[in-house]
This record gives structure tokens, C-alpha cells and sequence, in this order.
């Protein structure tokens, strides 16, 4: 993880490349979680019986499972100290290129393409982030992550 002691610090990266991250099996159990928390129970999550025939030959990962596992590996990508405040701004260009099954180890990879002085003193990145399928050429997903950090 990069630990950056400022936001100075973190503005003058503007360009870097950030991780990878530990990797994370992507397990059953935390399919189905996601799965009873936002009511998507279609049966390519959630029935193993049934997606063994099915077009992906296994149970996949919801594609918004995976972006919601941005701020897991987000926090192993970097840190900022000496900020009051980080707040997700939301993500562009969210795209969901490979299926990640069941069983699938991820992790990520970053860029901090560009950094924006905001009024009152507060700083906005823009990082791309990629979530990459272990023994995969493709990756999971792409999304391009915005965080505002108010000093």
C-alpha cells in the first residue's frame, strides 16, 4: 500500500500507478450475501446445481458485487493522512468485461490519472481502477473512481 502523508504528498503522485492488491477469492457464501442484500437471487449467483449447465459453467459474481469491492481494495491501494474527510464521489465509465466465478481470486490495480483543487480547499482524484481475474488476460471490471478529500 502507498501511504501518502498529505495531500500534498498525494497531489504531487498525480500519475502514478498504485498496487496490485492482496488477492481475494471470491466465495459462495459471499455471492449469496449480496445476493439476500440487494434481492438479485437470479440463479447464475446462487444455484451451483443449475449454473454447471448454464453459459458460464458455474455460479458468477453479480457485477456489482465486484464494484462494490472497490473500497476494500481501494484501502489496500493507498492512503491519504491529514485529511478531515475522504468521500466516494461515485465512478465513470463502470464497465463489467469478464464474469468473475465462483471460486475466482481478484485484485486491483490503479492509476491516479488526475488530481483537481477544488473551492474551500478540497482535492478530487480521478484513479481508474481495474479488477483483474486471476490466470485471466481479460479483466473483471473497470471503473473510474472519484474521491473528494476536504483537508
Amino acid at each position: 500500500m502507498k501511504k501518502f502523508s498529505d495531500l500534498d504528498e498525494f497531489i504531487a503522485a498525480e500519475g502514478s500507478r498504485l498496487g496490485p492488491t492482496e488477492w481475494l477469492e471470491v466465495t459462495q457464501e459471499r455471492v449469496n450475501m449480496f445476493a439476500d442484500a440487494t434481492e438479485d437471487h437470479q440463479w447464475i449467483h446462487v444455484d451451483p446445481e443449475k449454473a454447471k449447465d448454464g453459459p458460464f459453467g458455474a455460479t458468477i459474481a453479480h457485477g456489482l458485487l465486484t464494484l462494490s469491492l472497490l473500497p476494500h481494495f481501494s484501502h489496500q491501494l493507498y492512503s491519504v493522512g491529514n485529511v478531515a474527510m475522504a468521500i466516494n464521489y461515485g465512478y465513470n465509465k463502470v464497465r463489467f468485461i469478464t464474469p468473475v466465478k465462483v471460486g475466482a481470486r481478484i485484485r486491483a490495480t490503479a492509476e491516479l490519472t488526475k488530481i483537481d483543487q477544488l473551492d474551500g480547499g478540497a482535492v478530487q482524484s480521478t484513479m481508474p481502477i481495474t479488477i483483474e481475474i486471476e490466470g485471466s488476460e481479460k479483466p473483471a471490471a473497470v471503473a473510474e473512481s472519484i474521491v473528494r478529500y476536504m483537508r
